[in-house]
């Protein structure tokens, strides 16, 4: 099938030819063939880098109105847009943030990209364009059985389809094992194949040999070191003119891997490396400037935005050579590599190590192999003699884990109860059961009774003091506003407890607005590490008059303790400290700086917006947030 047998406009289909985009993948005419041009809903299950990106534009393009693209992922939004904003004559708007409001800015685009939690926000807070939808993408459709974001997918999709009855829903996967469960909630059509443009082939090091499943062998010398057999695996790959993409389980072994590959020099990249060291000055990124001048980066959440796109970009465009990095790049962002390397298998979850999800490692196997400048795709698992069949039979010749609906937890089914009950769409526990049927998790649980659930949830909610209970269910000012703010039931009550008990303080200060709003389960965790311990104790307590929580009445002492810390940081930059200087004290990433005050702004004007709700007047949320 060629692209110029498609209902498209000449300028589109001519912009897709400049691209080397004539003829149809496989996977993408079966998409054609079954309706998605037609406004016929799809779930399409193939691997990545076979097209999905492609469907997704076909469906938008001939859509009856506006489209929505739905990512899990800021980074992923970022380059989705760029990807639809070079389509001519289409209008694409872009929007992560500002979870208080409707995003009204966005009606008139003929494509929006968002996360599900800005889709939910914008349908929280009444937003008229979400009504006028005629197609909605969805990317990366596994998550819905994840824990955090899962839930508000699952129900931003359920409340869609009851919005706008007949809208155009289309779902990718490159991973997942139910697609069939997943195709009938959403009664659509499902495209399922394996086909990928370059060949995907899977192996196991050990003993300095690679056994694919192919029944190919690749020997690279032996060592018994994972990291430097990691080495030797990414070095003859790039020697051979390809580039690799290694991950390892945490941000530090992300960072001694791509200083020990930087010391083989693999590649040189000067002019990547003085861009990366123009963004700042931190000892984060003068190790990654450091690192990109011989071809290697680090990526891992601990970075600035600006490092990773940075590192992405110079990766896409083959200026650098490898990265080394945690599992969160696999998840959806476009940085394909002839060979990945995967030397972590295991990670420490808080009760021991365990094996990664087999799901999460073909995410990242997935990543090998790219159109049009690969012949070939490779994904290597570092072992050794006594792991080589767990690995095999694990990883190579295991299907991933089939997508299972976590809607069921009482917390998500708490800011969920809340959402569609302050929104109006519910007004009734009938109303909300009625709605809840149209979940994931009631299509996967058809025999499973929700009522005692929701009466528990409704109780949590009613002692919250956000919804009223008198024959039907209505959200109170407090409720409403606490969804509109987009924060959780537990933080809302968080925030108004403390905001009660500043009002009986001397003065509020802007520790008390900080301790308060980084004293909620909204609020990032910073590590808090044993040789800072006693001096953030000494800390809280020369400023224990200035906190809501008494030091000797929380019962988790270390989680506040680790809050009063993220106050601290948070105030002293407020305060005009150094980036670089906060980085160094507090020993935390860049991008963790950058992520707690933007979460930090977020929440206090949340708690400022609460506090007038139950009539106390607390200043410093604003004072500390203009300062920000």
């Amino acid at each position: 099938m060629h692209v110029r047998d498609l209902p498209l406009s000449g300028e589109v289909i001519d912009h897709f030819e400049s691209r080397g985009i004539e003829d149809l993948y496989p996977p993408q005419a079966a998409a054609v063939e079954a309706g998605v041009t037609d406004g016929e809903r799809l779930v399409a299950a193939i691997p990545t880098a076979s097209g999905k990106t492609f469907v997704a534009e076909l469906a938008m393009l001939t859509a009856d109105g506006p489209a929505l693209y739905i990512v899990p992922l800021r980074a992923l939004a970022r380059e989705k847009y760029e990807t639809f904003d070079a389509l001519p004559g289409v209008s694409v708007g872009i929007s992560t943030g500002d979870f208080d409001s409707s995003a009204e800015s966005l009606a008139g685009h003929d494509v929006v990209v968002a996360t599900s939690e800005k889709v939910d926000s914008a349908i929280r807070n009444g937003a008229d364009w979400i009504s006028d939808l005629a197609c909605v993408v969805v990317d990366e459709v596994h998550l819905l059985g994840s824990e955090g974001r899962g839930p508000t997918l699952e129900v931003t999709l359920s409340t869609l389809q009851r919005r706008t009855p007949g809208v155009q829903i289309v779902a990718l996967s490159a991973t997942v094992a139910n697609p069939d469960e997943i195709a009938d909630w959403l009664d659509a059509t499902l495209v399922e194949t394996t086909w990928r443009p370059v060949d995907l082939r899977t192996g196991v090091y050990a003993d300095g040999t690679v056994n694919f499943d192919d029944g190919t062998t690749l020997d690279v010398g032996a060592s018994e070191d994972a990291t430097e057999a990691t080495v030797a695996l990414v070095a003859d790959a790039v020697e051979s003119g390809g580039q690799s993409v290694a991950f390892v389980r945490s941000r530090r072994e992300a960072e001694t891997l791509a200083e020990r590959l930087a010391e083989a020099d693999v590649a040189a990249a000067p002019d990547v490396a003085a861009d990366v060291r123009d963004l700042d000055g931190t000892a984060t990124g003068r190790r990654l400037a450091d690192c990109a001048s011989a071809g290697v980066a680090f990526h891992h959440a601990g970075l600035r935005n600006a490092h990773r796109v940075a590192v992405e970009t110079a990766f896409r465009n083959r200026d650098l050579a490898v990265i080394c990095a945690t599992p969160t790049l696999a998840a959806g962002v476009n940085v394909p590599a002839r060979r990945v390397v995967v030397r972590d298998q295991r990670r420490y979850t808080g009760a021991g190590m365990e094996w990664l999800p087999t799901l999460e490692v073909h995410q990242m196997c997935g990543r090998a192999g790219r159109p049009h400048l690969d012949p070939y795709g490779e994904a290597v698992l570092v072992g050794d003699e006594n792991t080589r069949e767990e690995l095999r039979t694990r990883y190579v010749e295991a299907g991933p884990e089939a997508v299972e609906s976590k809607l069921a937890d009482r917390r998500a089914l708490r800011t969920h109860v809340l959402s569609v009950v302050a929104s109006g769409f519910a007004d009734s526990r009938e109303s909300v059961l009625d709605l809840l049927d149209a979940t994931f998790y009631a299509h996967q649980t058809p025999g499973v009774d929700l009522s005692d659930t929701l009466e528990a949830v409704v109780s949590d909610l009613v002692e919250m003091e956000m919804v009223a209970d008198s024959g039907g269910l209505a959200a109170t000012e407090l409720g409403a506003q606490v969804s509109k703010q987009y924060v959780s039931p537990e933080t809302g009550a968080r925030i108004v407890d403390g905001v009660r008990t500043a009002d009986g303080m001397a003065e509020a200060s802007a520790l008390t607005a900080l301790e308060i709003v980084c004293d909620t389960p909204d609020m990032q965790d910073t590590y808090l590490g044993n040789r800072e311990r006693a001096d953030m104790y000494q800390f809280a307590r020369t400023h224990a008059a200035e906190f809501t929580t008494p030091m000797g009445e929380t019962e988790a002492f270390e989680e506040w303790l680790t809050a009063v810390k993220t106050a601290r940081i948070v105030y002293e930059w407020s305060e005009g400290a150094d980036a670089e200087e906060l980085v160094d004290r507090f020993r935390i990433g860049p991008g963790d700086l950058e992520s707690r005050l933007e979460r930090a702004e977020w929440l206090l004007g949340a708690a400022d917006a609460l506090a007038t709700v139950v009539d106390v007047e607390i200043p410093e949320f604003r004072a500390v947030r203009a300062r920000l």
